[in-house]
Order: structure tokens, then sequence, then C-alpha cells
């Protein structure tokens, strides 16, 4: 009797001749749950400006440490939860930053040992990010899940400034620095997210970002600038003629000055920056030192270019988790003129938020960490590239 095999027409079947139906229909199935899904989500991703979709590579940087994490000290392990801004006072010699446990936190470093002493200083019962020291013992916090610009006296005492501006309240207070004449300058990073879902304010891809000052004579908060993208970091320019406010996804800082014949006008610092600025810090010294979460990617220059990919992303945040691509985070810092001098950074190092130059020292914040890094630049000195 002829072998016969009962199994073969339904266990070969193919679709076309090549796929088997049962591996077609499992890709089939995910690839037209995607398209609907597509379709149904509300989600609409906006393009950006045309010269942010340059192909120009990020500019040359005279000197470079690419080795960062390599001589880099931690502070306050598992004692900073992701410490954002760094502030230091030098007649106390006492470091403020923001955590994510709501407190901001006093670190006093011994700078021979880089043992460190950490202390709960005062409780927003928010996020407290940006940190900068007032002229009569204060210090000013801008809280993004509160959506307050606070001021916290020398004795802890907590006192909300302001937490709107011309009637549109903070959704995302990120950055903070002062003037000489007591002017409060700060960022509100995206008047529309939060800061838990920041992700989708880069994913739209629209300005929602503000520039505001607020005057503690008069009490009053003005916007200085509207429609910037992720306003982020702020710094007083030494001469007091100008501030400077960070793009994050344009990879680029803006000046709005404050004083002069040009008062109200805005102008390019620097741009074309080597990754994403977070928060900029003025040394005293002519130098701005810029914080990069991660270095310009490919993966997010193709997403700027394309909304639909955008739109994908953020799908895969709301029902997978959000990506993570960061490579390459680290500081550069720019003369006065936004010149580019010295570039730090390290390929397995990501989400640096802030750098301040105290001594010989580099303090750095991080949105991630649980720690602040330290890095001594005498010894560890970025070099001429060839």
């Amino acid at each position: 009797m002829p072998n016969s095999s009962p199994t073969s027409s339904s266990s070969t079947r193919t679709v076309s001749g090549s796929w088997p139906i049962p591996l077609f229909i499992s890709v089939l199935i995910p690839v037209i749950l995607g398209v609907v899904l597509y379709q149904l989500e509300s989600f609409d991703p906006a393009s950006y400006p045309i010269h942010v979709l340059s192909s120009y590579p990020p500019m040359i940087v005279p000197k470079r440490n690419n080795q960062m994490l390599r001589s880099a000290e931690k502070i306050g392990v598992d004692r900073l939860l992701s410490p954002e801004d760094v502030a230091y006072d030098l007649n106390s010699g006492v470091i403020y930053t923001g955590c994510v446990d709501g407190w901001v936190k006093r670190v006093t470093v011994n700078e021979s040992v880089g043992d460190s002493r950490v202390e709960n200083w005062v409780f927003t019962g928010g996020r407290p990010l940006g940190v900068a020291l007032g002229h009569y013992g204060e210090v000013i916090v801008v809280d993004a899940d509160k959506g307050l610009l606070l001021n916290v006296t020398s004795e802890g005492e907590i006192k909300v400034l302001t937490e709107e501006a011309e009637g549109l309240k903070l959704k995302l207070a990120d950055a903070v620095d002062i003037a000489e004449n007591g002017m409060i300058y700060f960022s509100d990073a995206s008047y529309k997210y939060n800061f838990k879902d920041y992700i989708y304010d880069f994913l739209e891809g629209r300005p929602y970002g503000r520039l505001l000052s607020y005057d503690p004579l008069t009490k009053q908060t003005k916007t200085l600038l509207r429609d910037l993208y992720f306003a982020n970091g702020v710094a007083v320019s030494p001469d007091q003629n100008f501030v400077i406010i960070c793009e994050t996804p344009l990879r680029k800082c803006k000046k709005y000055y404050i004083d002069g014949e040009r008062k109200g006008s805005v102008d390019v610092f620097v741009e074309n920056l080597p990754g994403y600025p977070d928060n900029i810090r003025y040394d005293g010294d002519g130098h701005y030192w810029i914080a990069f979460a991660t270095a310009k990617t490919y993966s997010w220059d193709l997403a700027q270019r394309y909304p639909f990919i955008r739109k994908i992303m953020a799908i895969m945040v709301k029902y997978i988790g959000q990506p993570h691509a960061e490579k390459n985070g680290g500081v550069i810092s720019v003369d006065l003129q936004g010149n580019p001098v010295e570039h730090y950074y390290d390929r397995d190092l990501t989400m640096v938020s802030s750098a301040t130059k105290i001594g010989e020292h580099l303090y750095c914040g991080s949105v991630k960490s649980p720690y602040m890094l330290r890095l001594n630049l005498k010894q560890n000195p970025a070099v001429h590239t060839s």
C-alpha cells in the first residue's frame, strides 16, 4: 500500500509557495495591529525647523577627554538620588542639589580624600531641579512637579515666589540663575508636558518652552521668550548684558539681551553642539560649562527628520516603555563668545544634567545616577586632538 503522509498537506502548506501559513499569520497579525494602533493614536508630531535637519557634523572641540568615567569619583553614592543641578556656596563650602526624592540636599566634600557628608536640608514635596544661590544666604529652587519657583531661606523656610506667568501656569519649571541686581531668570521647559512625560515634548516637536523672569521687588513674573524647544539651562552673562537659554532638541543655546542697545532682542550664543544641552553654568573664570545627557545620535537625527517615526516612538513609550540609545554623555566648555574649548565625555556616560567647576574639580549632576560625579581637571585634563 503506498505510503502517504496525512500531515504533509497541513503542516507544510505555504502562502505564495514560500511562507508556511503559521509563520505568515504570526507576522501579519502584529503588522495589522500596529497599523490599526498607529491610525487610532491621536499623538500628532510636528515637523522640526528645517535648519535642525541639516546634516552638518557637530562642532569640533580643540581639546577632549573621552574617558571621563575612568578617573571620575562618585560622591554621595545612594545618598544623592538623581542630583539634577549643582550650586556651590563659596563662603560655606557647601554644595546644594535637588534630588528625585523631593529633598534639596547640602553636600560637604572633603577635597583631599573625596569623602562627603550629605544632609537632607529641605523637602519640597515635588521634584526640585534647578538651584541657584541668592544674594542674602537664600537658595532659589525650581520645582518641576509642583510648577513652582521657590525661595528657601538660610533657615530652611520655603516661600513660593511664583507659579505662573501671564496666566499660564508653570508645567516643567527647569533651570534658574540670578542677576547681580537680584532679578531671577528661569525656564519652563514645557507648558504642556510635565517632568514625568518630558519625552513627549521631544517627540511632538512643538515649541512649548519659555524663558521667564521674576522681580523680587515688584513680585512680577514676565515671559521674556516664547516658542522655545524644551527650554532648559539658564545662565546670566558675567557682564549682565544677556541671559543664555539652552534649547535641548535643537542642540543650541540662545542669548536674550537684558541690557544695552539690544535689550529685548535674541541672538545665537552657540549651536551645532556635540550633544543635547541640559544645564549651563558660568565658572567665574571665562568659561561656561554645558552638560549633555547624550551625544548627537543617528537615531534621533532620523526621528527629528520624520514625524511618523516619532509617532511610532511615542506609541512604544506609551505601551512598552522609553527606549534608551544614549551614549557619550558629558560636558563641554565654551568661552565667553561661545567658542568650544574642552570636551569631557565617555561612551558609557549618560544623563549628565549639570556641570559646575569648583576649584580644580568639575562636579556633575545627573537625572539618573544615585550619586554626583567629580573629576579632577588638573590631573585628568582634556588634550588637543590630532
